[in-house]
């Protein structure tokens, strides 16, 4: 699947808007209509925060659970492979999240969803990696 279809798809899942992906990504809200319309592709740097900011499943963004996390090629560690490399369920992750109990990572509330960072070097340091 192209990737405007794939920005759609988990747009319309995550309930949100082109204006709330500009404001988590800082990426202008012309550029992600472009980018949605399937008129411009983003460079390698927007789509990672295109990802980041929609929490894209590690499935998509072809990274294996079992890989390293590298600062270089992630901005984000996604919720998945906190859980596995913590051996602790999703849920967990998240509300840990949004209730600050976890110093390396944060969660935003967007309307009536959140969306989650988690730092690739705060991680790999509490997990001892």
């Amino acid at each position: 699947m192209a990737f405007d279809q794939e920005l759609k798809k988990w747009m319309r899942q995550k309930e949100v808007t082109q204006k709330q992906l500009s404001d988590l990504t800082g990426i202008g809200k012309s550029s992600i209509s472009q980018y949605i319309s399937g008129k411009n592709e983003p460079s390698e740097k927007n789509k990672q925060k295109l990802m980041d900011a929609l929490d894209i499943p590690v499935s998509y963004c072809s990274l294996e659970s079992n890989e390293k996390i590298n600062d270089d090629k992630i901005g984000n560690v996604p919720i998945s492979v906190a859980a596995k490399k913590m051996g602790k369920s999703e849920q967990f992750i998240r509300v840990g999240l949004q209730r600050g109990v976890f110093d390396f990572g944060y969660a935003v509330k967007m309307s009536s969803k959140y969306s989650y960072h988690i730092s690739p070097s705060k991680f790999k340091k509490y997990i001892g990696e």
